[in-house]
């Protein structure tokens, strides 16, 4: 079966990467949407390569330049714009599977479109079950489709975890905890004293994974870390406090299930994304995804260690809101958007990521998250009080 995918996403490295494993196998996949913000020329670009059949843009202006460049290729590709026409990209270009891969919560709605059509979902996008973990699960049951995690980390624990895998089965199996591994980032030894000089051209310097500029600092704080362990906790759903971050300098080792009989399982491979993104596409088949063999003799060394919370404050702040639940990891995401946001626009510290996530977590009213309208309205009172709280550290 040729399977038809329409990409959220598809300018943003996890897109690119997405395209890279469909080249590679053109009578197993076809691309039956693109999506993407602003980068306009990418977008035209894959569109007169793939031929989707709808392509989607941020704004009215892009919506008009794309048309015009598809038009002198020849290429009958529907052109739409806005967040409603991402979700028409799901649900009306006669797609099964839908890698979702936008960034941040802009990502969630479009998502959540393609969990209630019963697509075959590559998340790939944190924020659908941070934001909405619940809404999320029932939506996906509802529809009937299938999910597979692309994160590495979680697509790691999917490879490690048996196939009759379910939240009721755990004690049978013997699962007792999953085990995040992460990079540190590129400050992980870096001396505390100098962190509050860091740049975010550092902070986009990641050692080991090619990742968009956002992540990228996600990477380095580790809210990344945090997030993914709020997405663990809903894939999953063993309790929190079995689900431990590890530091793993090499980023050979993406993740580790732990079992009751004293096994662990670990899924490992190169530090590149076509892997578990080949993963999801063939799911349960395997196929080639341009990825190099790991070779165990060139490796000096696998190490490990536990996170510094000193460190890593964004982490504490993260584990916390979801122990918390509810609304608190939407404002923990937002308030987190808008302060990398400000970090990379060089308006606001690097140490003062954190301090304004914990302000916006301390000062917004939480609430449960059972439907959509109330996490959007959190998500927009978030943001608005993180701005305020960047203002206020300026002043």
């Amino acid at each position: 079966m040729t399977r038809k995918v329409t990409i959220l996403g598809s300018t943003g490295s996890i897109g690119v990467n997405t395209l890279d494993v469909i080249r590679a196998h053109p009578d197993r996949f076809k691309v039956a949407a693109l999506t993407a913000g602003k980068q306009v020329d990418r977008l035209a670009e894959q569109c007169i390569e793939f031929k989707p059949t709808i392509a989607v843009v941020s704004e009215a202006g892009d919506a008009l330049h794309l048309e015009k460049l598809l038009l002198a290729k020849n290429i009958k590709t529907q052109v739409l714009y806005g967040p409603q026409a991402l979700v028409t990209a799901v649900t009306d270009s006669g797609c099964d599977t839908v890698m979702a891969a936008i960034v941040g919560a802009a990502g969630l709605v479009p998502t959540l479109a393609a969990a209630k059509a019963g697509k075959r979902v590559l998340l790939a996008n944190k924020e659908a079950l941070v934001m909405s973990g619940n809404l999320f699960m029932q939506a996906m049951k509802a529809g009937g489709g299938e999910l597979l995690p692309i994160d590495s980390e979680h697509n790691a624990i999917f490879q490690c975890l048996p196939n009759e895998f379910t939240t009721s089965s755990q004690s049978r199996l013997g699962v007792e905890e999953l085990w995040l591994t992460a990079s540190g980032g590129p400050f992980r030894n870096t001396p505390l004293d100098q962190l509050a000089a860091i740049t975010p051209e550092q902070a986009c310097a990641h050692p080991n994974w090619v990742m968009g500029r956002k992540i990228s600092v996600d990477s380095a704080t580790m809210m990344n870390k945090g997030l993914e362990v709020i997405e663990a906790f809903w894939l999953f759903g063993l309790p929190l406090e079995k689900i431990k971050v590890l530091i793993h300098p090499q980023s050979v080792v993406h993740s580790m299930v732990r079992y009751r009989d004293g096994s662990v399982l670990a899924q490992m491979g190169q530090p590149d994304m076509r892997t578990p993104i080949a993963y999801g596409l063939a799911w349960p088949e395997r196929i080639e995804a341009g990825v190099a063999p790991l070779n165990l003799t060139q490796l000096a060394s696998l190490n490990f260690s536990e996170p510094e919370l000193a460190r890593f404050p964004c982490l504490s702040l993260a584990f916390a809101a979801a122990k918390a639940g509810g609304t608190a990891p939407v404002a923990l995401n937002a308030a987190n958007e808008v302060a990398v946001a400000a970090f990379l626009d060089a308006r606001l510290p690097y140490l003062q990521i954190s301090t304004v996530v914990e302000k916006t977590l301390s000062a917004i009213t939480q609430a449960d998250a059972d439907s959509l309208e109330g996490i959007l309205s959190t998500d927009a009172q978030a943001r608005k009080l993180a701005h305020e709280f960047i203002q206020g550290l300026k002043k």
